[in-house]
């Protein structure tokens, strides 16, 4: 363990913690944010109402559009000259969702990432390859600093040159490997395809998250690269990875630091709490925070509270694998893409129209997607060439606005099926919950 004071903490202990937290973060939200005042005001509750942990439910949600609405830092709870790093994530208008961090709350961030390494078995005498894309993205920077704080050597490779990551593996002596599973997969089926010798290599673990994956891809991953996969959780709206994370002792449930946040599970229609094992809704409160503390986020996230305690020791509750979402978003290969995205991009290039479909599938463990999107009836008469190149445009516009590339399939006038009610604009063909 990384702490292991408060990482064994008793129940009763982490929750007056918790209530003592969350008291000075609901004040801090309502002192210095504009947009918290408000709604707290219009839910009718003041920080000094919040007496008990129960009290949380009296606190209104936040959402990821209230993030958008208040770009870039309408939502900060500290001044500029305190905030120390801005990341983003995407969102559905092209403009990003912005957070703001202290020194503190890159500390804390720190810690709870320095502590999910210690779950996969990291130590003062490892290497860890950083794997995860660095820049604005949370995953990069966020393990970075976990493996300094933990007092281990970091290797801050990023993304992609996978040989060149498997000859630094060896070279270096990576020992835990941190990146998104599909990249994990293609790193491992690489050193197989190059004839690595896997037991000259000193890894152990691998510390895995920022898209869904399953237990097959986990078997697979572990086979491929003979180690253990841990799952790892975050978002940039609640910290950034670190949230959460599966322990080698078990590899089942991950613990939550509930030092640093508050979990609810909720009914995603009515809002009311569900018992522990049922699925619902992961809502976060963070407790810990600064720059832009969050009260009840709705993650959109569905998952349920393992009540067992864990034979690794932590005290901390474990939620279940991610079971799916409650909302439109898709996570492929690790970048969220919206529906509104494509179609805001529709709207801009000439000859097509905005009847689309989305299909996500995952061939050879990589996320795939297509767009599938109706020619306008004036271009279909146009010549191959010109059709191609509208095409090309396309595809184009969407890896510049999404982030990600996307095959374009350009059908005829009227060929995709319509609906009277909500239209189908997604199909994902992914398994997750195998």
């Amino acid at each position: 363990m990384f702490d292991p004071r408060v990482e064994t903490m008793a129940q009763s202990e982490l929750k007056a913690l918790q209530l003592t937290r969350l008291q000075k973060t609901v004040a801090r939200c309502y002192n210095n944010s504009s947009f918290y005042k408000k709604k707290m005001d219009e839910a009718g509750v003041k920080p000094e109402d919040i007496r008990t942990l129960d009290d949380l439910r009296r606190l209104p949600f936040t959402n990821k559009t209230d993030l958008r609405d208040n770009y870039p830092f309408g939502m900060f709870s500290a001044p500029m000259e305190e905030i120390v790093r801005v990341h983003a994530s995407s969102g559905t208008t092209g403009k990003p969702t912005t957070v703001g961090y202290t020194k503190n709350d890159i500390e804390a961030w720190s810690g709870c990432t320095a502590r999910a390494l210690a779950c996969a078995g990291a130590g003062k005498n490892d290497v860890v390859q950083v794997s995860y894309g660095y820049g604005l993205f949370t995953g990069g920077l966020g393990l970075h600093y976990g493996v300094e704080r933990l007092g281990a050597t970091v290797l801050p490779i990023s993304s992609g040159n996978t040989q060149r990551q498997i000859m630094l593996m060896q070279d270096f002596g990576t020992s835990i490997v941190a990146c998104t599973p599909s990249y994990a997969l293609m790193l491992g089926e690489t050193m197989r395809d190059m004839g690595v010798d896997r037991s000259k290599l000193r890894l152990k673990a691998g510390v895995f998250g920022a898209e869904p994956w399953t237990e097959g891809m986990r078997k697979q991953i572990e086979e491929l690269m003979g180690i253990d996969a841990l799952d790892i959780y975050g978002l940039s709206e609640t910290m950034g990875p670190g949230v959460a994370i599966e322990c080698r002792e078990e590899k089942h449930g991950l613990h939550i630091w509930e030092d640093q946040f508050i979990v609810e599970i909720l009914d995603p229609e009515t809002c009311e709490p569900l018992p522990d094992g049922e699925v619902g809704e992961l809502v976060i409160t963070t407790i810990n925070k600064e720059g832009i503390p969050t009260l009840r986020y709705r993650t959109h996230d569905l998952t349920c509270i393992i009540p067992e305690p864990c034979s690794c020791g932590r005290t901390h509750r474990r939620i279940a694998r991610l079971k799916g979402r409650t909302d439109d978003m898709l996570i492929v290969r690790g970048v969220n893409v919206f529906p509104s995205q494509v179609e805001t991009v529709l709207t801009r290039v000439d000859g097509v129209v905005p009847h689309y479909l989305i299909v996500v599938d995952r061939k050879n463990n990589s996320d795939t997607m297509e767009v599938q999107v109706e020619l306008h009836p004036d271009a279909v008469s146009d010549t191959v060439k010109n059709i191609e190149s509208i095409r090309a445009t396309l595809s184009k516009e969407l890896q510049s606005y999404l982030g990600i590339s996307a095959k374009v399939r350009l059908l005829p006038p009227k060929e995709l099926e319509r609906s009277e009610g909500k239209a189908k604009r997604v199909i994902d063909k992914r398994k997750f919950d195998n």
